[in-house]
């Protein structure tokens, strides 16, 4: 078997049994494949007008996700180390949701701080923060919207409201968010089943809703949400073992709502949250 990438090239360039006018043709092709593969990524990446730039959406795992908006990295609930985000720009703002693993991990936050990142979370998640990091955070109250950063930001209870499930997410404790840019609102549901606060939200232009169960909603409870407070468009996330094409056939007939499911487990080989 030939070996792959650079050290397939590097070979591909020296390698004595090759004539030199093949070695160029396979050093072309290789060249080419890489340039398509680079080119696919990018038209994968999902892209937003938001006025005077976009805003460019890159899904990594659960309920991780990262925005390029404005020449600003936005981070959601990095967890999983700073390798899995290394093809990233290191975070400009990073917007922490819960204190549950799969949303906080001071480790990866950590390797991924800039000296000047903002991070901005709900004051039981800043209690958990190293000293270190403490120092680099804004604590932003359910309903409040004074975070130090450039853009405007709202923070959204995330609760539980089932019985058997108040354990999990207590009222007051985890943020959701609603950032503005430019043109476009984005809301984070965070860990939350359907609530009041959800249900009256206004003009949303794309919204990441979480749902499995027992932590946060089930797909009936999600889509009866999304219908109530109805964003243009919307993208499943903590999911993990949800039928996301209920979800899907729940809201494509007769809502306008378009339903983005995108792969968030691709390289998971965990039982994340």
């Amino acid at each position: 078997m030939l070996p792959t990438g650079s050290l397939w090239r590097n070979n591909m360039s020296t390698h004595p049994a090759i004539p030199v006018q093949k070695r160029a043709v396979l050093l072309s092709l290789s060249s080419c494949l890489i340039l398509a593969s680079l080119l696919a990524a990018t038209a994968a990446q999902d892209r937003f007008e938001t006025g005077s730039t976009e805003l460019i959406i890159h899904p990594v795992h659960h309920a991780s996700f990262v925005m390029e908006w404005n020449k600003q990295a936005i981070y959601v609930d990095p967890v999983g180390g700073a390798r899995v985000f290394a093809r990233f720009p290191k975070p400009d703002v990073i917007l922490l949701t819960d204190i549950h693993g799969d949303h906080l991990d001071a480790k990866t936050l950590e390797g991924l701080v800039k000296p000047d990142t903002q991070i901005v979370a709900p004051s039981a998640v800043v209690q958990m923060l190293p000293a270190s990091l403490r120092k680099q955070t804004s604590t932003l109250a359910n309903g409040a919207t004074n975070a130090p950063v450039r853009f405007p930001i709202e923070a959204i209870a995330a609760y539980n409201t089932t019985e058997e499930r108040l354990k999990f997410h207590l009222k007051g404790r985890g943020n959701g968010y609603i950032l503005t840019l430019e043109t476009k609102r984005v809301y984070i549901s965070g860990d939350t089943e359907e609530t009041p606060e959800m249900r009256a939200l206004k003009d949303i232009d794309i919204a990441f809703v979480c749902m499995n169960l027992p932590y946060t909603m089930d797909v009936d409870q999600a889509a009866k949400a999304v219908r109530t407070f109805h964003p243009k468009v919307v993208y499943p996330c903590h999911y993990k073992g949800s039928d996301l094409e209920r979800f899907k056939k729940l809201l494509e007939s007769n809502t306008g709502v378009e339903v983005r499911i995108r792969d968030w487990y691709a390289s998971d080989t965990s039982a994340s949250r």
